[in-house]
């Protein structure tokens, strides 16, 4: 089973300035405010959801496509990517425009400024999913990540017209959503992926109760951090998966994209929805204790341990096979 992972492609700036924002803000000059501040610390992150979700099937050697636009800049990105399993043939190049571009400031009192230059993703709407499709294999689904809106919503316009299952993922794009557009995008899903605010918001956007929404999906995947994860179902009681507890929390950046890799992983392997979930929350972990969305490495005995001391023994012994063969 091939999966399709559309969606943002970014790099992130981070940067730590060793005072406090207030400190130099005047409030009577704050409609002439021209400052500087300078940075102690720079990290430089591969980032955007798309990419650190098939970064994650990579991993899992499921040999995702992704499916997206990067920038002029993005030569060494994609090298880093292929060499991680992630097949980049229908990765659009802008000629002219940068991979987009998340730059933030944070200072001692965790206050930040930051700025999103979207970049190369403003191309994504160029991209023709079906013929994609016809050169690189018809994927068993396509999952539909946060991109420029006109993006999302052709992918998943094209992906039922040729019948492919579509998940669906609209996440921080939910707030530049329409009732129409946020319709358009989670009705015939066979899996919405949302967090609990999100929940709440996809309600309020698209004017469909919770049932009504269960009524449209085949399975509402909820995250809801260290509270684990809630599988619902029309006409059935909803399943609590606990999250794996984390040693330390270094990074919580890109711990939702590695769950949704790992329960992704397990729907290709036909695995029952909770066990593919015990997968997502163990692999979630693994990055919330890492610094960068794909800068962790899998090892099959940590996460069968983890596995195995949150939910039980029987529960690694069915993950272990399948896992050991996967990761190297």
């Amino acid at each position: 089973m091939r999966i399709a992972v559309t969606g943002s492609i970014a790099t992130d700036h981070l940067m730590v300035f060793p005072g406090r924002f207030a400190e130099q803000l005047i409030k009577e000059e704050l409609e002439h405010v021209s400052l500087s501040f300078l940075a102690d610390r720079l990290e430089v992150r591969r980032g955007g959801v798309a990419a650190n979700i098939a970064f994650g099937l990579g991993q899992l050697r499921l040999d995702p496509i992704l499916v997206g636009a990067a920038g002029v800049d993005f030569a060494e990105y994609g090298t880093w990517l292929r060499a991680n399993g992630v097949d980049t043939s229908a990765v659009r190049v802008s000629e002219t425009l940068h991979t987009a571009r998340f730059v933030c400031t944070t200072d001692d009192d965790q206050n930040q400024i930051a700025t999103f230059y979207a970049g190369a993703m403003a191309e994504a709407p160029r991209i023709d999913l079906a013929g994609i499709a016809a050169r690189t294999g018809r994927p068993a689904l396509v999952l539909v990540g946060a991109d420029d809106p006109e993006a999302m919503l052709r992918h998943t316009a094209t992906a039922h017209r040729l019948g492919i299952p579509v998940a669906a993922d609209p996440s921080q794009q939910l707030a530049r959503l329409d009732r129409d557009q946020a319709r358009q995008l989670v009705d015939g899903a066979r899996w919405l992926f949302t967090n609990e605010y999100e929940a709440v918001l996809l309600t309020e956007r698209t004017g469909w109760t919770k049932d009504d929404l269960l009524g449209r999906v085949g399975t509402w995947i909820t995250t809801r951090g260290d509270a684990g994860i809630c599988l619902a179902r029309a006409g059935a009681p909803v399943s609590v998966i606990p999250a794996v507890p984390a040693d330390r929390i270094a990074d919580p950046t890109g711990a939702g994209d590695a769950f949704r890799s790992g329960f992704l992983a397990g729907t290709a392997w036909h695995w029952p929805q909770e066990q593919a979930a015990q997968l997502g929350c163990a692999l979630a972990t693994t990055v919330l204790e890492s610094i960068g969305t794909q800068e962790h490495k899998l090892v099959p005995s940590d996460l069968i341990a983890r596995i195995d001391r949150t939910y039980g023994s029987t529960a690694a012994r069915a993950i272990e096979p399948r896992l050991a063969g996967a990761v190297s």
